[in-house]
């Protein structure tokens, strides 16, 4: 593709003929000619805009999402039009209608924990009504814990679309971002609060670059190669949308991790570190997240200089569901706590938009976008977090003014006026005549901030408590990719690892343990000399419920100090009791004995205990006190040393109670419910023999062998 103003230095790198800022082979993929360019302003504007591209197509359309729901509505409106308004039959419609037009949809293959907010099996509902020129695919080829998180629209190689903004639910929304509006619903007729993003599109050889990278993608994930279209008749670029840019560079910058023997890519990283360095006057970002830790000190030392720039983040007021309010809110706050602190010249200013009678909801900021000095402006799908830094995939465009070219500037200019215009409620001449005014951008925006919709000050801290629960930014939101096996390097001492095989084989000796002692209970004089059946009758004798569960919870405790194995101990809970009852026993049983176990070690001398365990102990808990919640869920998954010894460990050590008990909780569940279920079923098929039982019995257990199996498979995977 001809690329304009840029050169190939001698060392494989480019840089422009003005030695700008964008540089391929450093900052960006490539530098390719826009022949205009346009910004898109929230998501209303951005569904009406794809669509009128997308009736416009003649060969191809590619589309990459993070996610995608065909029964989201384009438009939100009575008008009646001649495709359906839903994206799945609107699309399908228009390939079925235009004869020679290929549709190929790529969406994240999305992890189980948002399944309750995705449609469920859509390539399988949409192959049951879409034509054979719609192509859908999930896209699972990226590393364990990655998401696919490009949002790329590319049609016949002519027009694409880049930034923030999934066609699906809970996106479409108004400049206004009015509480109350009634057209604000998702598929299910639900409300969901304002939202806020920004698209960037753009015409030309940088469409057919955009398309390069989005068959690439196809043919990573799905094994196969998509021609290139043949050149459209005709432009598909949106009537409704007014180019503010023409004949000019774009930069492509994208994130890919290592996957699948293909080198990383962090050019997005590296553009935003050479674009914070560079700032003179402001570095002005809206963005879903700032947790990135190499940004958060990239702009920590920009604050900490005499004559450094102003720092101006305009984030959510807190971020969507309680999952991210407790993990990804966090890190925001340790981040933000380290700006504070470095701003000493008063140039650090947080944002976020308050719009008067959303309650509790806020406007879900979910742009990602970056202005420097008016000079550069970036649009993509990165968040300012770490995991778009080099664990997920992403796609970002740039522009940078240059010198001999007011009108980009200018452009940029307008671009940041209409933002702020719409956060402070205010005209964009309005902003522009508050910014003559006052030296400052920051002080230009506080003069115009009031009490009704409008930018208010972000706290964005957390109580110490919750920040204490939360592990460090290497586990919730990682930079690259994670194996099982860091968790492992992370959080156990090298010595006391245990090897895949080894935790295999001790997984499949319980199992066959199990089946033999059901076998002895069944054929041998063992069923007289311990009989499960007394035990379950004297337990049944015992009258209140109440003094029946404490008794066991009691003896189970009891046996637990005294270092049973809580394997065994499930096993006889699973024989004994009769569902969940059995789980709840051995469960609350191990949880006091451990809650004793840690006030025990409380009381005990560091120095006692270590003679009493030796070094080995003492490093663990140097090891707990460092990592908290994760290391104790991790090794009561990976146990390197008896219960009650770990307990005591970890009451010695400077662990807090919270973090020992949440990370209980979590390392407890899976092993104590999995062999009390099993053993439980097992005792069914012995004691009352039916295919039925035999066949739970054996179902369950076979899961239990291949969870084990795979478990193993991914620990080497690693």
């Amino acid at each position: 593709m001809p690329h304009r103003n840029v050169q190939t230095t001698g060392d494989g790198a480019a840089e422009s003929d003005q030695g700008g800022l964008l540089r391929p082979g450093r900052n960006c993929w490539c530098l390719a000619d826009a022949e205009r360019a346009g910004v898109i302003i929230d998501t209303a504007d951005y569904f009406d805009a794809v669509a009128a591209a997308c009736r416009q197509a003649e060969h191809q359309i590619l589309i990459l999402g993070w996610d995608f729901d065909r029964r989201e509505r384009m438009h939100r409106d009575d008008e009646e039009r001649d495709l359906p308004d839903e994206f799945g039959a609107f699309l399908a419609g228009l390939v079925r209608r235009r004869k020679g037009l290929n549709l190929y949809l790529l969406s994240w293959d999305f992890n189980m924990i948002y399944a309750a907010e995705r449609e469920l099996l859509p390539a399988l509902r949409l192959r049951l009504s879409a034509p054979p020129r719609f192509h859908f695919r999930l896209d699972g080829s990226h590393p364990k814990g990655a998401s696919h998180h490009q949002k790329v629209v590319v049609i016949d190689d002519r027009v694409a679309f880049v930034g923030g903004v999934d066609l699906s639910r809970w996106r479409w929304d108004t400049p206004e971002h009015r509480p109350d509006d009634p057209r604000r619903v998702d598929p299910n007729g639900k409300p969901y609060p304002p939202f806020h993003d920004l698209m960037m599109v753009v015409e030309g050889d940088v469409a057919a670059r955009l398309g390069d990278l989005a068959r690439e993608r196809w043919r990573r994930s799905r094994g196969w190669h998509i021609r290139p279209p043949e050149r459209p008749s005709r432009s598909p670029w949106p009537s409704s949308i007014e180019p503010s840019l023409t004949s000019i560079p774009v930069a492509i910058a994208r994130t890919e991790p290592q996957y699948d023997g293909r080198a990383v890519v962090r050019e997005i990283e590296r553009l935003y570190l050479d674009a914070i360095d560079s700032a003179e006057r402001f570095i002005y970002i809206e963005n879903q997240y700032f947790t990135s830790q190499s940004l958060t000190e990239a702009c920590r030392r920009r604050l900490a200089e005499h004559d450094g720039p102003e720092v101006i983040l305009v984030l959510p007021r807190k971020t969507g569901g309680w999952l991210e309010q407790v993990t990804m809110d966090v890190l925001r706050a340790r981040a933000l706590a380290r700006l504070t602190g470095a701003d000493q010249h008063d140039r650090l200013r947080v944002y976020y938009p308050f719009q008067p009678g959303l309650g509790d909801d806020c406007i879900s900021v979910h742009s990602k976008l970056m202005i420097i000095d008016d000079r550069l402006l970036r649009i993509g799908s990165s968040n300012t977090s770490n995991r778009s830094m080099g664990l997920d995939t992403e796609c970002d465009l740039a522009v940078e003014a240059p010198p001999a070219d007011p009108s980009v500037g200018a452009a940029i200019v307008g671009l940041r006026r209409r933002l702020l215009g719409e956060h402070l409620d205010r005209s964009v001449e309005r902003v522009a005549q508050a910014e003559a005014e006052h030296a400052r951008l920051v002080d230009a925006i506080d003069a115009l901030r009031d009490e009704r919709r409008s930018l208010r000050p972000l706290d964005g801290s957390v109580s110490a408590e919750v920040d204490a629960m939360v592990p460090d930014a290497g586990v919730i939101d990682p930079n690259e990719p994670i194996s099982p096996v860091y968790f492992v390097e992370e959080y156990v001492p090298k010595e006391q690892r245990p090897g895949g095989r080894r935790r295999l084989l001790v997984f499949l000796g319980v199992v066959a343990a199990l089946l033999a002692l059901a076998a002895a209970w069944r054929w041998t004089p063992l069923n007289e000399l311990l009989s499960p059946e007394r035990l379950s009758e004297w337990m049944t004798s015992v009258p209140s419920p109440v003094l029946r569960g404490s008794i066991a919870i009691a003896a189970f405790t009891v046996a637990a100090l005294l270092m049973v194995p809580l394997t065994a101990l499930a096993v006889i809970s699973g024989v004994v009791f009769d569902g969940w009852l059995a789980f709840a026993y051995i469960f609350l049983g191990a949880l006091v004995a451990a809650t004793l176990g840690f006030v025990g070690g409380h009381l005990v001398s560091r120095d006692a205990l270590d003679r009493l365990s030796g070094s080995r102990l003492e490093r663990l808990s140097r090891r707990l006190a460092r990592r908290g919640t994760v290391a104790v869920a991790v090794m009561r998954l990976m146990p390197i040393a008896p219960f009650a010894v770990f307990n005591l460990v970890a009451g010695a050590s400077h662990l807090n109670f919270r973090q020992f008990f949440v990370g209980s909780l979590i390392g407890l569940i899976p092993g104590l419910g999995a062999i009390t279920l099993f053993s439980n079923s097992l005792w069914a098929a012995v004691r009352s023999p039916s295919l039925e039982n035999a066949a739970w019995a054996l179902a369950i257990g076979g899961v239990l062998i291949l969870f084990a199996w795979f478990g193993k498979r991914w620990l080497r995977s690693g």
